[in-house]
């Protein structure tokens, strides 16, 4: 499989993932299904990393759709279209970048540990300053942890949170070696399935179902594919406003 067909299974199911989120009626298993998309964008994302020949360009274009999904999610709840469950936070943007800035360190670290620890602070300076700039600007601390953290990147409070940075790491260090690749995130989705189960205490664990994506992965042949880069950059926030607009302005008006 091609990376493009990779990106287009995981926006099929993600698309039924968000149908779910939005419309409580839809079936169950829609959620169940989606759950494998982002682990597709993920993998798409740390080979696509390997491959770019311009990372600076590859994370400032990711930065910059989590800017423009942040705004665009704080401009709907609050001045544009505000409705009683909200748009949601959606940015898949963030953690992304989040990963691919970790890859960058690591691999700086191991050719020059001097530029690759001053690295390393710059990352923890910016931790910092999300925890220390709700104090610092009072405008700041009225902004959601969702919403300040599309901004000035938070490790630990992202969509997917730090596990899922660490799964692309992971992902990336090991895309040559199939079979560790299998080990490695089938005791990650155990390990979602525990949390999930201990910290739910309803039995409604449903992380795990990320499962379905690894035979995805492991055909995958490294060939790119249609070149429509920006089409999944543009059809994220299209299709995400859709369904709040048909959920809250269509189908709850018809009911």
């Amino acid at each position: 499989m091609t990376t493009f067909t990779l990106k287009m299974i995981a926006l099929i199911l993600m698309v039924l993932d968000h149908i779910s989120y939005y419309f409580p009626s839809a079936p169950f298993w829609f959620r169940w299904l989606g759950r494998g998309s982002y682990p597709l964008f993920l993998f798409c994302m740390v080979w696509g990393y390997h491959y770019t020949k311009n990372r600076k360009r590859y994370l400032l274009r990711l930065y910059l759709m989590s800017i423009f999904m942040t705004v665009f999610g704080y401009a709907l709840d609050n001045c544009l279209m505000v409705t009683e469950n909200g748009y949601g936070n959606h940015n898949i943007f963030l953690p992304m970048f989040l990963t691919g800035v970790i890859i960058s360190t690591i691999e700086l670290f191991l050719r020059d540990r001097k530029k690759g620890t001053l690295l390393l602070i710059a990352i923890f300076l910016v931790q910092f300053l999300y925890y220390t700039i709700p104090f610092i600007i009072p405008f700041a601390g009225n902004l959601s942890g969702d919403t300040l953290t599309g901004i000035i990147p938070s490790l630990v409070l992202n969509e997917y949170g730090f596990d899922f940075i660490v799964l692309g790491v992971l992902m990336y260090f090991l895309r040559e070696k199939k079979d560790w690749l299998c080990v490695v995130y089938s005791i990650f989705c155990i390990y979602q399935f525990s949390s999930e189960m201990f910290t739910s205490g309803t039995g409604n664990a449903t992380q795990w179902m990320m499962i379905i994506a690894l035979p995805f992965m492991l055909r995958y042949n490294r060939q790119k594919g249609p070149g429509l880069k920006y089409f999944f950059y543009v059809f994220y926030p299209a299709h995400t406003f859709l369904l709040f607009w048909l959920a809250n302005y269509i189908f709850a008006n018809n009911g």
